[in-house]
């Protein structure tokens, strides 16, 4: 997405997890906890992968994306389709997405990455290709009117 920024990616904390999981520290109760809620977002609102469980290996993770920022209000914390978030972005300031993988299996479940998305990530790329050595150019109307003073 073009206004993507400030991703954080937690597939080193996945491999902990998965390492201590292997070592026998932690129980695959602990890691496989996924809420009903959690469950129906998935079913509902997830996006499909091919990429195979790491616990169980049969069936495929589900990415379930959800949004949460000042401007959606009531809104905050639903679970959105991967297809609807341009448009947020679009529409919407800054808000926060906090991608979330499933298996509907055995209830494995992992924050995979968070960024975030809206207008502001444009500001911000016109910002930084306007400026030429660190100096962004004058606006039209500045220009203006220092030619009338330098003809004065």
């Amino acid at each position: 997405m073009r206004t993507q920024r400030q991703v954080v990616d937690y597939s080193l904390q996945k491999r902990a997890v998965l390492r201590e999981l292997l070592a026998g520290r932690v129980g695959a109760y602990d890691v496989c906890d996924a809420s009903p809620y959690l469950k129906n977002a998935a079913r509902f609102h997830g996006e499909p992968t091919e990429e195979r469980c790491p616990i169980c290996r049969s069936e495929n993770l589900t990415h379930v994306h959800y949004i949460y920022g000042d401007e959606l209000k009531q809104s905050a914390g639903q679970a959105r389709a991967l297809a609807e978030l341009p448009a947020l972005a679009m529409t919407l300031r800054e808000f926060q997405v906090f991608v979330v993988e499933v298996c509907l299996g055995c209830d494995w479940n992992h924050l995979v990455e968070q960024f975030l998305l809206g207008r502001d990530g444009l500001a911000e790329e016109g910002v930084e290709q306007g400026a030429v050595g660190g100096l962004t150019a004058p606006a039209h109307g500045s220009v203006r009117g220092r030619r009338r003073e330098a003809q004065r």
